[in-house]
């Protein structure tokens, strides 16, 4: 189906916003940080005029809990937030998985830890995003590289968020969310959206977890007629506490299983000129933009470079990793952070060298960086 072309010149903080809209957005519940805070201030205007909600919360803490709430009453609800925020939202973001509850994080990160920078750049919080909650569990996170894709992966994240009822995680960065550039807003007939229904059971016959059934099952919005428990203990399919050692384990195998058995689904990457590389760049967010430029300067110079680009980061793309390493024998692996995704690469190369560039001091990894990087590496 065409789309209308509706093109704007959009921050990327701003092109979140305009996707959760699109995506149906409910409500937003937030403490303003930078470098998010645009992200609030728009749908602090552009929500109540709809009919819909935004609460500046008192704290952090708080606003993922009202979040929460939101959810749990139907709403398709999000919260924007940095670094420092984050760190505070983990226990919620925690009582999310385990109570399964859909919603939309958004992280602009920014350099840590504590404090950090908090107006400058960084890709810091990738193992955050994944390891922060304590317990087992798995966990979406979205990794966008432009304006544009900031746009499209927030509506994918609420999608995401509701068919597999789970907190997911957007990353973008500061660079990303304050720079501008051209989006093609789409018709919202033109995009895929997945909304919030009535589970096609009555209530008498819901179970609000249906753990052995390998199928997530809908979330019933309180105040429709279907009662249910929820709590951060351990579970049955009932959502009452239970110490059975089987009601254990299937609620455990469960929290993993929904993710990692449909990860076909939730997976996205792209590849560039990977074909005929000898050296594959493995980057992702801001930085891979400045790894396509160089990868442009290296063929210039006849070094066969190509580039591997998570978008969906956790669950991480071990197939595809592992299957490049299998013809790509040098691996680069380029982040603002001092090693977090090269961990993931190197437990999947086979038999490949990885090498790791690293640069943390706040500004962006420019394409002369990596290009010498490469240089380096292709004599090694």
């Amino acid at each position: 189906m065409a789309m209308n072309k509706n093109i704007k010149l959009m921050q990327g903080n701003e092109a979140v916003a305009e996707g959760a809209l699109i995506a149906g957005c409910d409500f937003f519940a937030g403490y303003p940080i930078t470098p998010s805070t645009e992200i609030a201030e728009i749908l602090s205007n552009k929500l109540p005029k709809i009919g819909r909600v935004f609460l500046q919360m008192e704290d952090e803490i708080a606003a993922l809990g009202a979040v929460l709430g939101a959810a749990l009453c139907g709403a398709k609800a999000i919260t924007a937030s940095s670094g420092p925020g984050i760190s505070l939202k983990q226990e919620h973001i925690g009582y999310a998985s385990m109570c399964e509850i859909p919603c939309v994080i958004v992280n602009v990160m920014r350099g840590g830890p504590s404090t950090g920078l908090p107006t400058l750049s960084a890709q810091s919080d990738i193992m955050q995003a994944k390891w922060g909650v304590h317990g087992d569990h798995a966990i979406i996170a979205i990794v966008p590289s432009s304006v544009n894709e900031s746009l499209y992966e927030t509506i994918r994240a609420f999608n995401l968020a509701v068919k597999y009822r789970t907190p997911v995680i957007i990353l973008t960065d500061e660079i990303i969310g304050h720079m501008r550039e051209k989006v093609v807003i789409p018709d919202k007939n033109d995009v895929d959206i997945i909304d919030v229904k009535l589970p096609d059971v009555p209530p008498e016959k819901y179970n609000p977890y249906n753990f052995t059934s390998g199928k997530v099952t809908p979330l019933a919005p309180m105040g429709e007629g279907y009662r249910y428990h929820v709590t951060g203990l351990i579970h049955g399919e009932t959502g009452f506490p239970s110490q059975k050692i089987d009601v254990i384990q299937n609620a455990e195998n469960w929290l993993i299983d929904k993710i990692y058995k449909n990860i076909k689904d939730i997976e996205k990457f792209e590849e560039f000129q990977t074909e005929d590389a000898d050296i594959l760049i493995v980057a992702y967010g801001s930085t891979s933009r400045s790894a396509r430029q160089a990868i442009t300067m290296a063929r210039a110079a006849g070094i066969k470079a190509g580039m591997f680009r998570p978008i969906t980061i956790w669950p991480f793309p071990d197939e595809q990793v592992s299957n490049l390493s299998k013809k790509i024998k040098k691996i680069l692996v380029v982040e603002m952070n001092m090693g977090q995704v090269i961990l993931e690469v190197q437990r999947n190369a086979c038999g490949a060298n990885v090498y790791g560039l690293n640069i943390a001091n706040g500004e962006p990894i420019t394409p002369d960086q990596i290009y010498a990087k490469i240089k380096e590496v292709s004599q090694l």
